[in-house]
């Protein structure tokens, strides 16, 4: 215990220090976790909108299967995009693997699932009022779909914030096409693994309090957006 209560003083000293190499991990995973989030969302918020405002035969059962993605395990996407960029595969001429590219590229594909699903759950529950409205006074349909986007705005944040928060925790990608290279594609979740099995407790405790206090940011800032959106 006593061991453990010093592995705790270590990692807020280190926390509160700014440690170098702990913060340098940490705006890592943040850039690379924002940079696929944002990624995703200027995709996969467009085609949630295209599969909802469509009609054809398999909807129901497409929206299915992208809601079954939604815990698609992070090491069976990871391997998906080793395959697709290692050497042997289809994009092994762009050079990604072992690059914080291939780990942005993974957390776009993880996260996909999860951005459209949700928003195309978030567009359900607007009803058809908006629309109908923004149509009976001229609206075409692009107009039309940002308007109900509009007024969806603090779900459609929602969304983005709960693909983040899938991002930045994930360590299955990271692994396998990051590598876990130190001062390139190491970020908090490999960091940690690492600093746990080379007996590094100080400096995975403080990865750690930095990994838990963004889940909580987002937890509480997913929260004030639901409350917001509901008044």
């Amino acid at each position: 215990m006593p061991q453990l209560l010093e592995a705790f003083r270590i990692a807020l000293n280190m926390i509160i220090s700014g440690d170098p190499v702990v913060f340098s991990i940490a705006f890592r995973t943040l850039m690379i976790s924002v940079s696929a989030t944002l990624l995703a969302a200027l995709i996969f918020i467009p085609v949630a909108c295209l599969i909802h405002f469509s009609r054809f035969r398999g909807k129901r059962f497409l929206v299915s299967i992208i809601q079954t993605l939604f815990s698609v395990p992070t090491v069976f996407v990871g391997m998906l995009v080793f395959l697709l960029i290692s050497r042997a595969g289809p994009l092994g001429s762009l050079g990604m693997l072992f690059t914080p590219g291939a780990i942005v590229l993974g957390e776009v594909l993880l996260i996909a699932p999860i951005i459209t699903g949700l928003m195309i759950s978030t567009l359900s529950s607007m009803g058809r009022d908006i629309s109908d409205t923004a149509v009976s006074l001229g609206a075409g349909q692009m107009q039309m779909i940002l308007k109900v986007l509009s007024e969806s705005r603090y779900m459609v944040l929602t969304t983005v914030l709960m693909g983040f928060g899938r991002a930045v925790s994930e360590i299955g990608v990271a692994i396998i096409v990051g590598g876990n290279i130190s001062g390139h594609t190491r970020t908090l979740t490999t960091a940690i693994a690492l600093g746990v099995g080379k007996g590094e407790t100080s400096a995975s405790i403080a990865l750690g309090i930095i990994l838990l206090a963004l889940a909580m940011i987002v937890s509480l800032t997913v929260n004030t957006l639901q409350h917001r959106g509901n008044r």
